[in-house]
């Protein structure tokens, strides 16, 4: 790749906003080139299928509606899934034991259930 159009995909890396896919269509990329964005964005390969981009171990990372809400979740090197956001506002956060087992949750209306 040429320094001009790396460039490019850095600024588009850090101008785009969520919601993601709505906002790339604005550039007219190819599905290869959304893909190396949000794996940036993401830090992560991913793979988009329609409005679902998946990390390389089929989780999906996110999801898009054609009216622009989304969701996002985070995972741990388990699989394990670790934090949940969407365009409500709404999020939740996960940890588990070295069984995989959840031990503490946490949601945006300040509901905490710690078991650790």
């Amino acid at each position: 790749m040429n320094k001009k159009y790396i460039k490019y995909i850095d600024y588009i890396v850090k101008d785009i906003e969520k919601p993601y896919l709505k906002s790339l269509d604005q550039y007219g990329l190819n599905q290869d080139e959304k893909e190396m964005i949000l794996s940036k964005v993401f830090n992560q390969s991913v793979t988009i299928k329609g409005n679902w981009v998946y990390n390389t171990n089929g989780n999906e990372i996110y999801i898009e509606t054609s009216d622009g809400n989304w969701i996002k979740y985070e995972y741990d090197s388990n699989g394990n899934r670790i934090y949940y956001e969407d365009s409500t506002g709404v999020w939740e956060k996960y940890e588990y034991d070295t069984n995989n087992n959840e031990i503490y949750y946490e949601d945006s209306t300040g509901f905490i259930e710690d078991n650790r």
